[in-house]
């Protein structure tokens, strides 16, 4: 398996996957894409977009949304299956656990002193939860053919190359 590597992807970020693709004997190299991060050059219609978790996917959806639809339009024009791997953690594992998501930017609580009496105020109330979030990804998934996946920042590395197709493995009915 060849994978290609969007040149945008920033080098420190992806020390693990490029680790992990060593182990497996996977050859990559970089270069930029049209859209998304990751390629496998024998199929290159199904490419992966990582999102280093929730709060860089709802940044994206929400403040970014215009770039972010046009990436999708761009995906949907070339006749790319997008997969956008979200590495969250073990306690977002599909899109319906996104419902449940705690925005940390709406429900950290900070404390301020005003006038001699500390006061508990919300980071950000109106910022995105897991509910909203929620419905945006169901509609994107939707109108725009867009497949979610999720991982551990761990597995990063073997999911993408099992996304793309590098683990025979995994598609098998033995």
């Amino acid at each position: 398996m060849d994978i290609q590597i969007d040149s945008r992807e920033k080098a420190r970020a992806i020390q693990k996957i490029i680790k992990e693709f060593d182990k497996q004997g996977i050859n990559y190299f970089t270069s930029k894409l049209l859209v998304g991060d990751y390629m496998n050059l024998d199929s290159p219609r199904l490419i992966i977009d990582r999102k280093q978790n929730l709060g860089e996917l709802c940044q994206n959806v929400c403040q970014q949304h215009e770039r972010f639809k046009n990436e999708l339009i761009r995906a949907i024009q070339a006749n790319i299956q997008l997969v956008i791997l979200i590495e969250h953690g073990i306690d977002i594992a599909s899109l319906e656990d996104v419902y449940f998501w705690k925005n940390p930017r709406k429900h950290d609580v900070i404390w301020k002193t005003i006038d001699g009496k500390r006061i508990k105020t919300v980071r950000n109330a109106k910022a995105t939860d897991g509910k909203q979030l929620y419905k945006s990804l169901c509609t994107i998934r939707d109108r725009y053919n867009v497949r979610f996946e999720f991982c551990t920042k761990k597995d990063t590395g073997k999911e993408i190359i099992r996304i793309l197709g590098g683990n025979d493995n995994d598609s098998r009915d033995d």
